[in-house]
């Protein structure tokens, strides 16, 4: 089996459910695997109408919705490579995703249209619009349903996701058919999930996360997904009696565990709570083990690998620890510097290697060359141990990547548009430990002599230029920034002197 679709029997399945969708708060009718299909099938019809090939690529800018879903399986039906972009990118920052992936058709609201039709003028790309309630010349371009699924090796490349490291521009992922097969059937084996299940879905779609861990799954084990537009607290807790499964971060599970509604009777019907994306205090995992009786299951992930590691279904659900490797996959420590390996305990660089490690980067060779050992393992840029028994603890990342509420902030692009502000000298952005976030974005700021910037004025300048997730919460003024010998500035020295700001 090649093309990741047809693990999904969306024909076979027909008569099932497979989406309950909410819109604005309001249940909608069921969508069975069948209805999920045949819009898959519209949209595929589309998509050999524009001329697309396998191979092209499928911008997709576009609120989470039922529609948004099809045009991911349709643009793999298609064989072509599926691009999704956080919806909170301003149009400067998806220019460059569109330049860099050669894109041949973009997918956006139909408010966005009038900005983004120049950009894709430029590469020559067709635009379509979809909005939230899946309306949009999308749906409304006439083609014959085009239900076909092409064939697609293992190796052939189903999306690119971009991420961002601490130097340089985003990079975008490749990752396979292979790749995505592989770590779902992992996950719904080792969490056996089965078509009895019901998950409570409120993350995006836009993200590896809500797409390839909480769809990919829920499809290919015949599950139901509850599709939520986005978090909202007061009606997940409504929605938990009717669940069995729920996939979050730790903002969810912090903010849930702030209505004392939650309780052992709210999730009674609840067998499965697993959380990613960003680290989970251990406070927090003890904290909801008292208020309900479950214990949360942490896994560890990354856009280039899909799941690397995940506590165990059944057996102990470590605090602070993210589990022993998938099935099929290999996790080993090494000293980053020599790649030797580390014996148990030792705190090292992570590497990992399997299925599910994804293709390279896009357009970018020697950058995928350096990203690995010669023989074939991956360097994951985080650093961590394996207990005796093979559970991973993550401590830190060697880079200075930023997670905050489950997505990537790259520092240098948050520092370069700080530092162009008037008054500013220079900056330095850290991630600090935030029992909502995760991590909360701050901002180290150092004033030109004779200005006086506030933090107000700071944070109001970058509301234009930066998507809400990357702005600082935090703006902390310093006459300088603390440096070593060569000049480089001690972000570590930074994390620990303020690592306690957002919980004081």
């Amino acid at each position: 089996m090649g093309n990741l679709v047809e693990a999904f029997d969306l024909a076979g399945r027909a008569g099932r459910p497979a989406l309950i969708p909410f819109v604005k708060g309001a249940e909608q009718r069921p969508v069975s695997y069948g209805d999920l299909g045949a819009l898959a099938a519209r949209f595929a019809g589309v998509l050999d109408r524009l001329g697309l090939a396998p191979g092209d690529r499928v911008v997709a800018k576009v609120e989470k919705s039922v529609a948004g879903l099809a045009l991911y399986l349709a643009t793999l039906q298609r064989g072509a490579v599926f691009v999704p972009l956080n919806t909170a990118y301003r149009p400067q920052e998806v220019e460059y995703f569109l330049r860099d992936t050669a894109a041949r058709l973009v997918v956006c609201d139909p408010a966005e249209r009038p900005v983004l039709q120049p950009m894709a003028d430029g590469i020559g790309a067709a635009v379509l619009t979809l909005d939230a309630d899946g309306k949009g010349s999308l749906a409304e371009t006439a083609a014959a349903p085009q239900p076909a699924i092409l064939p697609r090796r293992e190796d052939d490349v189903a999306a690119i996701l971009y991420t961002s490291g601490t130097t340089g521009k985003p990079k975008g992922a490749m990752l396979t058919h292979g790749n995505l097969r592989s770590n779902a059937e992992a996950l719904r084996d080792l969490w056996r999930v089965t078509g009895n299940d019901v998950m409570l879905h409120a993350l995006p779609i836009f993200h590896a996360h809500g797409l390839f861990v909480g769809c990919n799954v829920m499809l290919l084990a015949g599950a139901r997904m509850l599709f939520l537009p986005k978090f909202d607290p007061a009606q997940m807790l409504d929605l938990l009696p009717r669940a069995t499964v729920m996939m979050g971060i730790p903002t969810f599970y912090a903010r849930l565990m702030s209505d004392p509604r939650l309780d052992h009777d709210r999730v009674a019907g609840m067998r499965l709570f697993t959380c990613g994306s960003a680290p989970l205090l251990a406070a927090t995992h003890r904290e909801w083990s008292a208020r309900t009786g479950t214990a949360i299951l942490e896994r560890y992930g990354m856009t280039e690998t899909g799941m690397n590691t995940s506590n165990p279904y059944d057996g102990e659900r470590r605090p602070g620890s993210v589990g022993p490797a998938l099935p099929g996959v290999l996790v080993r420590i090494t000293r980053a510097e020599t790649g030797e390996v580390l014996p148990a305990g030792e705190v090292g660089m992570i590497e990992v290697k399997g299925p599910n490690v994804f293709k390279g980067y896009w357009q970018l060779p020697e950058r995928t060359a350096a990203e690995f050992r010669a023989d074939g393992w991956f360097i994951t840029g985080d650093l961590g141990f394996l207990s005796q028994d093979g559970y991973v603890q993550i401590v830190g990342r060697g880079k200075d990547l930023v997670i905050t509420g489950g997505y990537n902030v790259y520092p240098k692009e948050v520092e370069t548009e700080i530092d162009a502000l008037e008054g500013v000298l220079e900056s330095a952005v850290i991630g600090l430990p935030h029992a909502d976030f995760g991590e909360a974005v701050t901002a180290i700021v150092v004033a030109r002599a004779g200005t006086a910037p506030d933090e107000r004025a700071i944070q109001t300048a970058l509301r234009d230029r930066l998507a809400g997730f990357k702005l600082p919460k935090r703006v902390i003024f310093l006459a300088e920034l603390p440096r070593n010998t060569m000049g480089k500035v001690q972000k570590a020295q930074l994390r620990e002197a303020y690592r306690g700001l957002y919980s004081a």
